[in-house]
């Protein structure tokens, strides 16, 4: 008998992690951090939902922080068993889980700074770099198509779920009642048609029960066209104005799609040729990684790379290493493009970017992609007229725009076809990875297709005999 507990991303969309019970085994599905305010992240990412011996694997879909972020945590509280993943999201989870322990190192060091000024109980590290370097160790990797037994009774396949570098899709092949059984859980699925990176979605098989993303389950995303289109207002703005665009982006997939994008503008002669400047350590370690993993591009990016052609660099672009060439930005006079991290500004380099910025009205900022609710970014999106960061409170007087449509989650449309390619074996489903209004416009798509039960679980919620 097969259950499913759901512990993360249930009627939100961070906190990745879900539970697979099969015939005394414990898989986990993801295992991401909690994104949002302070106080209510530290506690849930600290807390276990039980002991980390008792789980006997870990399948990661994709290395996004909100999917893989809590495994050093686990390992440190004890946990030993294999992690499976691709071998592109093992390589990219060795960049950002040292970031994610690095960057809550110094947060934590600047908030126990103010906590002990007000007497209050300092925070401990959820983990370090030697738990990281443990995690590390752990990881297994599968291909595309590979399929591997990784408890008795309980495969796994991944297939190429198009959201990012080495993201996958996970197939999970078992016996109920002496038939075989299929459950597919999405992670975040990419976008079809045609893009700047990445092969569309791997469509599955004989799916009996499906775990899918709700991210954007009420709404379709803006065409390409109207994409390069606004880039190019944004950026010939600041090119009259030598005013500043700052892009809060994700360093995994986000900032390769906007680089991209902002190559063809500047190759077409459709914009000044600007600086642009990629401030973040992590975002130029990921962009090297994406050009050692050409199997998971789509045809005419690999071909650039195997021709020897860099597909992520062009004259004019900058990647910013050291604190000290970071800083000089602030002082520096436009017009530049700064594309920092994190994207949802919940840490990193982007935060003094912003408290440099948001003051001028003559700059830009941009948001690319889906702002978590509890978050700097989203509170910035939802039209704050000032901002907390670092403690202190700063006007906002930037323009603030947003494009979804360079978002790598697929829309209402991507994800309700991507679903109708499951064919009619689907007789249930589960809609997880988005807040309770996306989660429940999705539920309608489904059903409308034919699947006879659609939940929508809430965190700790278990189902039995899936």
């Amino acid at each position: 008998m097969l259950n499913l507990r759901f512990l993360g991303a249930a009627r939100t969309t961070t906190g990745s992690l879900h539970c697979v019970e099969y015939d005394g085994h414990r898989v986990l599905l993801d295992c991401g951090l909690l994104q949002g305010h302070r106080k209510e992240a530290f506690e849930a990412n600290r807390a276990m939902p039980f002991p980390a011996k008792e789980i006997d694997a870990i399948v990661l879909s994709h290395a996004h922080i909100d999917h893989s972020g809590r495994i050093p945590a686990f390992v440190k509280a004890g946990y030993r068993g294999p992690i499976y993943a691709t071998p592109a999201t093992r390589d990219l989870c060795d960049a950002m889980l040292r970031d994610s322990a690095y960057l809550q190192a110094k947060d934590v060091e600047y908030v126990n700074k103010k906590r002990r000024e007000q007497r209050k109980t300092p925070f401990e590290l959820l983990y370090d770099i030697p738990d990281v370097e443990n995690a590390m160790a752990l990881f297994r990797t599968l291909d595309y198509g590979e399929t591997r037994e990784i408890v008795p009774g309980l495969s796994i396949t991944f297939r190429d779920a198009g959201h990012i570098l080495g993201s996958a899709s996970v197939t999970l092949d078992y016996l109920k009642w002496g038939k075989p059984r299929r459950l597919l859980y999405t992670g975040d699925l990419g976008r079809g048609g045609e893009k700047p990176l990445l092969r569309p979605p791997e469509p599955v098989e004989g799916v009996d029960a499906l775990i899918t993303e709700s991210t954007y389950g009420d709404r379709d995303h803006p065409a390409d066209e109207n994409v390069r289109g606004r880039l190019k207002d944004y950026v010939t703005f600041i090119a009259q104005h030598h005013s500043k665009l700052v892009v809060p982006a994700f360093s995994v997939g986000r900032t390769q799609q906007v680089l991209r994008f902002l190559d063809g503008l500047f190759a077409s002669g459709a914009v000044p040729q600007v600086p642009v400047y990629v401030d973040s350590p992590l975002s130029a370690k990921s962009t090297e990684i994406h050009k050692r993993h050409p199997e998971c591009f789509n045809d005419r990016i690999r071909t650039m790379l195997e021709r020897g052609e860099d597909p992520f660099s062009f004259p004019g672009l900058r990647f910013i290493q050291t604190v000290e060439e970071s800083m000089a930005l602030n002082s520096k006079p436009g017009p530049m493009i700064i594309l920092s991290a994190s994207g949802m500004c919940e840490g990193g380099r982007i935060l003094h970017h912003l408290k440099n910025t948001v003051g001028d009205p003559l700059n830009l900022v941009l948001f690319t992609g889906f702002q978590a609710e509890g978050t700097l970014g989203r509170r910035i999106v939802d039209g704050a007229t000032e901002v907390k960061i670092y403690g202190e409170m700063y006007p906002l007087r930037a323009t603030v725009f947003t494009i979804n449509g360079l978002s790598a989650h697929a829309d209402r449309t991507g994800l309700t076809e991507y679903a109708r390619s499951l064919g009619r074996s689907v007789r249930r489903a589960f809609c997880v990875h988005g807040e309770e209004k996306y989660c429940e416009a999705h539920r309608e798509n489904l059903l409308s297709l034919g699947i006879k039960r659609v939940d929508i679980p809430v965190k700790g919620q278990l189902f039995e005999d899936v």
